[in-house]
């Protein structure tokens, strides 16, 4: 009796340690209680690429004096190509290849690198001397391109805006459903384009908790993360196109077999 049960045991002893491994492989941050986080500390803040969309106001308290430097769009494009006319949005400022943007009034400004604090200063600096002395301009920035793609092994793959221009790699997840039960997460590939459109590929360990003190952790404009399948989804792919080529053979050869039968006949 002993040796009959013995392999029934043998078995789910493989099957508790196979469980105990797939999740030391599912869990984030597993070593999170013995990571030194001081390398973590400080705000982020992103800085302006070219090819991103900024939206800038200025205002002051007499607001025909600040005007110049509000262009608004009033006329946009209808369904049929033509020009209609509307209430208007505001001008917004593309950054180009070198960095700059065209401001009314002031001219070229490089902005390339700074971040929306810097680039207000600047701003606030430049429009100053067209305003007389008891005008205190408060120009505000915002990145009206900011977003990250985020596919793969994820419950929903999506383009993800980011309005408070600044986004974890966990939060863009969690914007994408999270990863599957099939996706990698001790090897996330992260696609990134820097200022001089060169791209580089980098890894990162979701079960590791040192990746909240990575370079990486916080994404900018236009990354790209993308989540590979597991070795599990792998095999059951190929499973599934060996079956379906299989079935197919099969109902082939059968339909041979019964039109022979039948002639035969």
């Amino acid at each position: 009796m002993k040796k009959l049960l013995f392999p029934f045991v043998l078995l789910a002893i493989i099957l508790l340690m196979g469980s105990c491994s797939g999740s030391k492989q599912i869990a984030y941050f597993q070593n999170a209680d013995y990571v030194d986080m001081s390398a973590s500390k400080g705000l982020y803040d992103a800085k302006i690429m070219p090819k991103d969309i900024l939206s800038i106001t200025v205002n002051t308290t007499n607001p025909a004096a600040s005007a110049p430097f509000n262009l608004s769009v009033s006329n946009t494009m209808g369904t049929d190509g033509s020009a209609s006319s509307g209430s208007g949005t505001m001008q917004t400022y593309l950054v180009d290849n070198q960095g700059n943007i065209n401001f009314p009034v002031v001219g070229k400004l490089h902005v390339q690198g700074m971040t929306k604090n810097q680039c207000e200063d600047l701003i606030t600096e430049k429009v100053r001397p067209y305003l007389a002395k008891t005008e205190n301009p408060i120009v505000t920035v915002r990145m009206a391109s900011y977003r990250v793609t985020v596919t793969g092994e994820v419950n929903s793959p999506k383009v993800v805006p980011v309005t408070t221009e600044k986004m974890s790699i966990i939060e863009a997840l969690a914007q994408a459903g999270d990863l599957t039960i099939y996706g990698k997460r001790d090897n996330v590939l992260l696609i990134r384009e820097d200022a001089q459109g060169e791209k580089s590929f980098h890894r990162l360990n979701l079960n590791d908790a040192n990746i909240i003190s990575s370079p990486y952790y916080y994404l900018q404009q236009n990354d790209i993360v993308y989540v590979e399948p597991n070795k599990v989804k792998a095999k059951n792919s190929q499973i599934g196109q060996s079956t379906t080529l299989w079935m197919s053979a099969i109902g082939i050869v059968t339909s041979v077999a019964s039109l022979v039968v039948n002639i035969l006949r």
